[in-house]
């Protein structure tokens, strides 16, 4: 069934989103997530996922490799600022070129075989990438250390002697840190938003539908699929690889770590979790992992008591000592637990969650008389 979507409704929910957006440090306070550090990576990482759906939600190509565009990203990012200066803008540039040719280039292999295989050849990628960039390029990565701007870096635009302090990021005297730094993250995920979102409604959206529908059957009928699929995989990367300069912007540092093979499971837990092929479900997949690893894993037992302490004493210690088993240390538990939940009872994600509720609250459609008749039009079904 295709459902077709207005230009106004899609105006209507990037002007949401954005507002969303915006006001996030209104909103999240509440919760206790309304600080910069953890919006940042709100931002940042949801832009991450945002991408990768691209390729996975609309494709159905799995990539378990996509963490070695967000290094690639860092990487660059810092060395524009050791080159050139600590203004962002030069360095999301780096980080759109060089992520975008070295999509090109892993695609271009990985993309020669497609299910379990083409997984396995961007997991391999990736890992080669983590491997060079710990030990083998230690002249261009700084090995384990990680690559950081140093004071006696050139910095050709703003001098190497221009300041004493920590070198921090600044967009044209603007310091990228605090809720300034989410802002300018806040209008690249909007940017990112908008640019997925005509992607969505565009023929070229539609193609890479299919390809997930039917490859097989689309091939047969003398279509190239390839440039389809690599020009998608490109265009995720390159997400990807914004992303990672902005984690330097933010904090200018670039370590080998950003292109373990977690960092790329991480984002396809995003993307299930919120609804994988949906606009909105891999940006809410990235917010709740990045709130569980912050908020929960910030529960200690000494904060547990504080909340139970309303209990008596008998049933103060043995609540503090189940509860700790899901908070802390622990809240990887109470994540994978709710993961299951939501692969068993909603495949699609979140956002069948809430597409569920919004069919419960608008109600069944009345059934009109002689509706279901053996003789009805097939053309009023195909119209619902």
């Amino acid at each position: 069934m295709t459902t077709n979507i207005s230009p106004r409704s899609d105006l209507l929910m990037f002007v949401l989103f954005a507002a969303a957006i915006l006001t996030m440090p209104l909103w999240l306070a509440p919760i206790g997530a309304g600080y910069p550090d953890l919006l940042q990576k709100f931002a940042i990482f949801g832009l991450f996922a945002l991408g990768f759906n691209l390729l996975f939600g609309l494709t159905g190509y799995l990539s378990f490799g996509h963490a070695a565009f967000l290094g690639i990203g860092s990487y660059a990012a810092v060395w524009s600022f050791k080159l050139l200066g600590m203004n962002p803008l030069p360095a999301l540039l780096f980080s759109v070129v060089f992520s975008s040719l070295f999509a090109v280039a892993i695609g271009y292999v990985s993309l020669r075989r497609s299910g379990i295989y083409f997984s396995i050849l961007t997991l391999a990628f990736a890992q080669m990438s983590y491997n060079l960039a710990y030990s083998v390029l230690t002249p261009i990565t700084n090995g384990e250390t990680g690559l950081r701007v140093l004071q006696s870096d050139p910095r050709l635009f703003d001098g190497a002697s221009a300041s004493s302090g920590p070198l921090i990021s600044n967009l044209f005297g603007i310091e990228m840190t605090g809720y300034s730094g989410f802002y300018f993250c806040a209008v690249l995920l909007i940017i990112g938003f908008y640019i997925s979102q005509r992607i969505f409604r565009s023929p070229f959206g539609m193609m890479l539908r299919a390809v997930k529908s039917n490859q097989n059957r689309m091939s047969y009928t003398g279509l190239n699929t390839r440039p389809y699929t690599l020009a998608a995989f490109v265009i995720s990367g390159t997400f990807a690889g914004v992303a990672g300069s902005l984690l330097a912007v933010t904090d200018p540092l670039a370590g080998a770590e950003r292109m373990q093979w977690t960092a790329s499971g991480e984002v396809v837990l995003m993307t299930i979790l919120g609804g994988a092929g949906t606009l909105l479900g891999p940006i809410l997949g990235a917010g709740l992992i990045k709130y569980f690893e912050n908020i929960f894993s910030a529960y200690n037992e000494q904060t547990l008591h504080a909340i139970f302490s309303f209990l008596p004493d008998f049933m103060e210690g043995p609540v503090v000592s189940v509860a700790s088993l899901f908070v802390g240390e622990g809240w990887h538990l109470t994540l994978g637990l709710l993961f299951m939940v939501i692969v068993i009872f909603l495949p699609g994600g979140i956002m069948e969650g809430f597409n569920r509720i919004s069919k419960m609250f608008r109600g069944k459609p009345s059934r009109r008389k002689g509706a279901g008749r053996s003789h009805a039009p097939a053309s009023a079904n195909a119209a619902e």
